[in-house]
């Protein structure tokens, strides 16, 4: 079992966590998830957007699905994710103090992962004797310029610009503990379309993350997570901008079985360091449901 996407179907770049990310799943299981997250704080949805003092709440629903399948022998996913996003509160924009309340649909999320060593493609006759190792494995999202986006507002749920973010992941596993490292980078394309008739670019985001993951009997298990980022430096028309990036967050994920198809994961995470905006607590509690595969 793993966790499908879920704060990363929200435009935070960098900062979502997902323990156990790279770990095996039997060729042709299925994954539908439903959840709902919370943010509160310091959250800048377009992390190139030159607003300070941000006291944003945010409500999402989020609906994803995944897939498990074989590519050129080894175990990989496609998974994708789309949220729906309620958003108010107040900030500064050079300055001055703005307030928002906007609900509407952000921008989906979707995603291809393969193991370059370490976990075959099995079926589930074969995954129920096989034990893990050392995972290698790389992804990448893309999430286009969908969703809610007013170009005569500064605050908004969608950033009107597609993002990609390569990713390579270590998930090595000793008994019951599994530890994972992850480093990425997002790339953006530039938002013609910014407030005020400017274009808007912004440098790449560069992420390091680790995970530690402690299974139980239960088949229940918990994680601890943290992560930083930076970069991100944005430019108005070619002029760059003081918002250079460099942030801490910590987290922590606890998963629950309720059946053999179905599971319960709560996940908290808050800003340890923020040099610039993204200082936010999140709280998400999302609903697995699993199939196919021979289960």
């Amino acid at each position: 079992m793993f966790a499908v996407l879920l704060l990363a179907a929200f435009p935070l770049a960098a900062q979502e966590f997902e323990p156990r990310a790279y770990g095996n799943v039997p060729v042709g299981m299925n994954f539908a998830v439903a959840g709902a997250a919370q943010t509160r704080g310091g959250l800048n949805f377009d992390a190139s957007v030159p607003v300070t003092d941000e006291s944003l709440r945010t409500t999402s629903l989020v609906l994803g699905y995944a897939r498990a399948f074989s590519l050129w022998g080894r175990s990989a996913k496609f998974d994708a994710a789309v949220p729906y996003t309620r958003l108010d509160g107040t900030a500064d924009y050079l300055g001055v103090p703005v307030e928002r309340r906007v609900s509407g649909v952000g921008r989906p999320v979707l995603r291809l992962s393969t193991a370059l060593s370490g976990a075959p493609a099995l079926s589930m006759a074969e995954f129920r004797g096989w034990q893990q190792d050392l995972i290698i494995g790389a992804s990448l999202q893309v999430s286009p310029p969908l969703g809610q986006y007013d170009d005569d507002r500064i605050v908004n749920i969608t950033a009107n610009r597609w993002s990609f973010k390569p990713e390579l992941g270590l998930s090595k596993a000793s008994g019951p503990w599994t530890g994972e490292l992850k480093l990425a980078a997002t790339f953006y394309t530039d938002n013609d379309a910014f407030y005020g008739g400017v274009t808007r670019s912004q440098d790449p985001v560069y992420a390091l993350q680790g995970n530690l993951i402690r299974s139980l009997a239960t088949g229940a298990w918990w994680s601890f997570d943290a992560t930083y980022f930076a970069g991100g430096r944005s430019q108005i028309d070619g002029r760059y901008n003081r918002d250079l990036q460099q942030n801490w967050r910590v987290g922590a994920s606890l998963s629950l079985p309720v059946d053999r198809r179905n599971s319960v994961k709560v996940a908290l995470s808050s800003g340890v360091y923020a040099r610039t905006g993204n200082d936010f607590d999140a709280v998400a509690v999302t609903w697995q449901h699993r199939w196919g595969g021979g289960l």
